[in-house]
């Protein structure tokens, strides 16, 4: 397929990247980026690119903006998928996108750390999980040919260790924001009993690093 490291445009694109470079730092607003262009790639993989449920602009607002829930704009009073979801909807709202799409964005990021329930849900939201773990190294070879050209553009800058740091940073700022068998309590508690999470465990395996 024909792939570009183009971004979508206009005033909400520029809205969204503009939220995103402003409040989290570099790592993991490349993170997000990246996130964009793997969930593309998956969705020209599976054919989906023609499927009435897939919003290009869409995919863009939830992959660019998941993380929201750990950059500066959050207050840890929530976990962290939630506040983001919460943020993220508040700017789309802000530009007019109708209600019926908000609720798609949010319920995207909301459930991109919930497997088994993100991949049974609408398109747009089976994507965003997914473009999300592709830069985990998930289902790696199927964007493979891009890959090295997208990290190029917009390098790791150690993701992994950087996301643990912020995730758990939030984690410990309320009960709200880390409530049990939340992604946000189990990295606080791994990092606090062991010193090390899964996430950066893994890191190790990934095919492209932290």
């Amino acid at each position: 397929m024909d792939f570009s490291l183009e971004l979508p445009t206009g005033p909400l694109a520029e809205a969204i990247l503009s939220a995103v470079r402003t409040s989290e730092t570099p790592s993991l607003a490349n993170h997000s980026v990246r996130s964009f262009f793997f969930a593309q790639l998956l969705a020209a993989h599976e054919g989906c690119l023609e499927d009435a449920a897939y919003d290009r602009d869409l995919l863009f607002a939830a992959t660019v903006l998941h993380d929201l829930g750990v950059g500066e704009l959050a207050k840890g009073k929530a976990r962290f998928e939630v506040e983001g979801a919460d943020l993220a909807a508040d700017l789309l709202r802000r530009h007019k996108v109708p209600e019926a799409d908000v609720g798609r964005v949010w319920e995207a990021i909301v459930l991109h750390t919930s497997a088994g329930s993100a991949e049974r849900r609408d398109l747009l939201t089976y994507l965003t999980r997914e473009g999300v773990g592709i830069d985990f190294g998930h289902n790696a070879e199927i964007v493979s040919p891009w890959e090295k050209q997208i990290h190029a553009a917009y390098p790791r800058l150690a993701m992994v260790r950087s996301l643990v740091d912020a995730i758990v940073e939030r984690a410990a700022r309320s009960d709200a924001a880390a409530p049990l068998n939340s992604l946000g309590a189990e990295l606080l508690r791994e990092r606090r009993t062991e010193g090390v999470t899964r996430l950066e465990r893994a890191a190790a395996s990934c095919p492209w690093g932290e």
